[in-house]
């Protein structure tokens, strides 16, 4: 999960009033993560900003809207129309069948 830019620059600020030799371990360190971090992505669905505060996922309207209309089927607001299986050879056989 991203930390908010003023908890990086806390922490740049701490890092370096270290001394010289622990510094140069710690950016290389920090330059190990930032490197492991890009190489990670996330699903096309997830947030891909996040409160700079909280840290919690910012949806786009499209994404809010979608997690609604399935909080409303749920609850019962909305019929559901979807189908729904109670296993994965169900749902193989409802897609080989030719409906």
């Amino acid at each position: 999960m991203p930390v908010a830019q003023p908890v990086y620059e806390a922490l740049l600020d701490e890092i370096k009033s270290l001394p010289e030799d622990y510094t140069v371990e710690i950016f290389n360190f920090i330059g190990y993560l930032k490197a492991k971090a890009a190489q990670q992505r996330e699903c096309p669905i997830c947030a891909k900003l996040r409160d700079p505060v909280t840290g919690e996922p910012l949806f786009n309207d499209e994404t809010k809207a979608g997690i609604n209309e399935v909080d409303d089927m749920l609850a019962g607001k909305i019929p559901n129309t979807l189908k729904s299986f109670n296993s994965l050879e169900e749902m193989l056989e409802d897609l080989d069948s030719d409906d």
